[in-house]
């Protein structure tokens, strides 16, 4: 058994979950969420949880097992509460602005990036260096954070790029002087 999967998911006040033909649907204050159940994996809808359990021992019934729950664990705190991410952008020159729903970057290129933001995300661009990645699906926010950081990922020499709030960059030593 699933040490995750196991574990029943509570449902705070003002969700409704919708379960049909192996479609889930997650509606809160935040929005809604829609998301196909995998085979092999059963939901069981009472008062205020619910509980994954897998129809068989098999061995994709197993490996869906802890996945389906923690998606639906996943869609139900998005609704809720929503998810965010923070970048930060380091460089002589670097910077962000939002206009609209298309972000423009300038990241030492010889052309600005005009990245339009897909339906249900949002960002906050704070002092032209920190971004905010908001919203209520933890894969698309976590996606388009993702892609704004592959414009100018970090470099290891002197850290310019965009890069997670809370990673850390490993620096190495340039080059040394002829000797």
């Amino acid at each position: 058994m699933s040490r995750i999967g196991k574990l029943p998911i509570e449902i705070p006040k003002g969700v409704k979950i919708s379960y049909i033909d192996s479609n889930l649907m997650v509606e809160g204050p935040k929005g809604s969420l829609g998301r196909r159940i995998m085979s092999g994996v059963s939901i069981d809808l009472t008062d205020n949880t619910i509980t994954v359990s897998r129809d068989n021992d098999g061995i994709k019934s197993r490996s869906a097992h802890g996945l389906t729950r923690t998606l639906i664990n996943n869609m139900v705190t998005g609704v809720t509460t929503g998810f965010e991410t923070a970048l930060e952008i380091n460089g002589v020159g670097y910077r962000a602005e939002l206009k609209g729903d298309v972000l423009n970057l300038s990241l030492g290129y010889s052309h600005p990036i005009n990245f339009q933001l897909p339906k249900g995300i949002n960002v906050e661009v704070d002092k032209m260096t920190k971004l905010l990645v908001k919203g209520i699906d933890k894969e698309l926010v976590g996606q388009t954070a993702a892609k704004i950081r592959a414009f100018r990922g970090p470099e290891p020499y002197k850290g310019k790029g965009v890069k997670y709030a809370n990673e850390t960059i490993l620096r190495k030593a340039g080059k040394t002087g002829k000797k």
